[in-house]
């Protein structure tokens, strides 16, 4: 047997850790993180982790590659310490978009982080709402597969709206929001876009009656909020009455902000898998937490418990 568990939080989203480790009833691990002059990163654990089961909770945000570093010079030192089994929770995957060859002459990058993460010789990885569900087979450990899907369905639920109806912002988050729609008995509806260049789409037309009906627009990740704020106002010619938007990975690049602030949403609720600066709060955006999600799942894989039983 294991012996007893102990969470580390690089510095990516402390606060989303110091919430899984209030669930467990834990104190966070003791580790220090700093740059030498150069911008080299140091890692060093401040705790015996010799046998203990460790999870090492990191966001591959902005900083990415910094971020991304530290995760790995994290999961090599808790392997040279001889700790008892490793896993890597990653709420937010980066690179993750990048999951196929999509032009001639480029890398598919969600499978080299992948590869380097492997290379660590952690022994199973926790992360949340991939871009992708097939990143999970770029990895030759177990994979646990996260949603926040049911964070925003207990918030949804609790307000008061007609004839709601869950709209996918591409044909690709189709399955995302058919599970959210399920969970809501909801209905359904697609908006059909077409992309002219990386980060910029235009949205044609609406799939389905979203008349007189409030809309929930449920997507993985918004970057630069383009794509989602273009389905808003097709939504909004279309008669939409009330509009609101469900994202689990705020990633929110440039002015990202301000545009979700003036477009014709009601609402727009993210998770805290990435921490949202200060700076880019504004009153439509709000943030419900994870951390009891991933703190169950924590809890379940240290318990050789289901971890899939989350979601049936």
């Amino acid at each position: 047997m294991l012996k007893e568990l102990i969470v580390f939080s690089g510095e990516a989203n402390i606060p989303l850790a110091e919430g899984i480790c209030n669930y467990l009833k834990i104190e966070p691990g003791k580790v220090i993180l700093k740059r030498f002059v150069d911008g080299e990163l140091f890692v060093q654990f401040q705790e015996n982790i010799r046998g203990r089961d460790v999870f090492i909770i990191q966001s591959l945000v902005a900083p990415v590659n910094d971020h991304l570093m530290q995760l790995l010079l994290m999961l090599d030192a808790a392997r040279r310490a001889s700790a008892g089994r490793i896993t890597a929770v990653i709420p937010y995957y980066g690179y993750g978009r990048q999951d196929r060859k999509s032009a001639p002459r480029v890398p598919i990058s969600a499978r080299v982080v992948a590869d380097l993460l492997e290379v660590m010789c952690p022994n199973r990885l926790l992360c949340m709402d991939l871009h992708a569900d097939q990143v999970q087979g770029f990895f030759r450990i177990p994979a646990d597969h996260l949603y926040a899907a049911p964070v925003f369905v207990d918030y949804l639920k609790g307000k008061t709206l007609c004839n709601p109806v869950v709209v996918s912002p591409d044909s690709g988050g189709v399955e995302r929001a058919r599970f959210l729609a399920r969970q809501m008995q909801a209905g359904l509806a697609i908006i059909d876009k077409r992309r002219v260049k990386a980060n910029e789409a235009e949205a044609m037309h609406v799939i389905g009656d979203v008349s007189g009906k409030d809309c929930i627009l449920y997507d993985d990740m918004i970057d630069t909020g383009g794509t989602i704020v273009q389905a808003a106002e097709a939504l909004k010619k279309n008669g939409a009455n009330q509009i609101l938007a469900c994202a689990s990975h705020a990633v929110l690049s440039n002015d990202a902000p301000e545009r979700l602030h003036n477009s014709c949403f009601d609402k727009i609720l993210f998770s805290n898998t990435i921490a949202l600066p200060a700076s880019k709060e504004r009153k439509k955006i709000q943030i419900l937490t994870v951390a009891p999600i991933f703190g169950e799942a924590i809890l379940r894989i240290h318990n050789e418990e289901s971890v899939s039983s989350l979601f049936l």
